[in-house]
């Protein structure tokens, strides 16, 4: 499958509609050579959404647990798609998107439920995602439109996968005061004051430890994240909508994940019991809500 390519003088980015509108490789032009800061996807596994540099969650971020959740008194299944019994990262990251229109630096992609019968949600929705390269910035925006007539519950964001160096010398920062504690990858109580282990809020090395930690309550309406590397920088720029940073980093692999993501771990059946920081939007029939996420370069002093 080949990937849509978007290119200018500082970002080369790969977008593949047919595979959830996801990122097969974000590289950036260093001494006049592209370096891969997102995880690169090869070739053969385009096809396969788990695998690629970033993909959209929507209408929900992360996993429902049970594959269930309960809205205005009612109750609703959905398929499982996790080992854990879960329903994980949305119900749009495995179906084919429709390209609108694209050009050299950008591509506008829609997904419309109503075009497959068998997508896990059971409310009609519409997506739209804007890839677009502007100067040193990376910008993904998603907007999510409720077509039914029901309201539902909703959130949504993206999975973006960074390289972790073979030195393991890449430093993070993540601008969060707060952190769930998940219990089988889902938030079962509010969130908790941050640990020496577990406090990016400065800059720090990330290392060789793993991570699976979802953080919350942030401290700069736009700026979500840092990523150091000793020959780039880069900013993880997020409109506040983004309640919550997940980093996700596993023993042993040379990748990590920073993702921006509205809704806390479990958010639909957390917003049920009216937990605080759930980050759940609801949208009522015809309404619209619209996310902004940018990578951008920072520009060496």
């Amino acid at each position: 499958m080949t990937a849509h390519g978007l290119e200018n003088q500082f970002w080369q980015v790969g977008i593949l509609p047919e595979t959830g509108s996801s990122v097969a490789y974000g590289r950036v032009k260093l001494d006049d050579t592209w370096i891969d800061v997102m995880r690169p996807t090869p070739e053969s596994d385009t096809g396969n959404v788990s695998l690629c540099s970033s993909f959209i969650m929507l209408p929900w971020a992360n996993r429902v647990g049970d594959a269930k959740f309960r809205f205005r008194g009612h109750d609703y299944q959905l398929r499982v798609d996790n080992a854990d019994g879960s329903a994980g990262h949305g119900a749009t990251r495995r179906q084919a998107w429709t390209v609108e229109r694209s050009s050299s630096d950008h591509i506008v992609t829609r997904f419309d439920s109503i075009d497959h019968p068998d997508v896990n949600f059971p409310f009609k929705f519409s997506a739209r995602s804007e890839y677009r390269l502007d100067g040193r910035d990376f910008q993904m925006e998603l907007t999510l439109t409720n077509e039914d007539k029901r309201a539902f519950p909703a959130g949504f964001g993206y999975h973006p996968y960074f390289v972790r160096d073979a030195d393991n010398a890449v430093q993070v920062q993540i601008l969060c005061e707060a952190r769930f504690e998940l219990v089988k990858d889902l938030v079962l109580a509010p969130a908790i004051p941050l640990t020496e282990y577990y406090d990016f809020r400065e800059l720090r090395a990330l290392g060789t430890d793993p991570y699976d930690d979802l953080y919350s309550q942030r401290s700069s309406n736009a700026l979500a994240a840092r990523i150091v590397y000793p020959n780039v920088a880069l900013e993880l720029l997020a409109d506040p909508m983004f309640e919550q940073v997940l980093l996700y980093a596993p023993e042993g692999k040379p990748f990590f994940a920073v993702e921006p993501q509205s809704n806390a771990n479990d958010g639909f059946n957390l917003y049920d019991k009216g937990m605080e920081g759930n980050g759940v939007f609801v949208l009522e029939p015809g309404e619209s809500k619209t996310g902004l996420v940018r990578i951008h370069i920072v520009e060496e002093s």
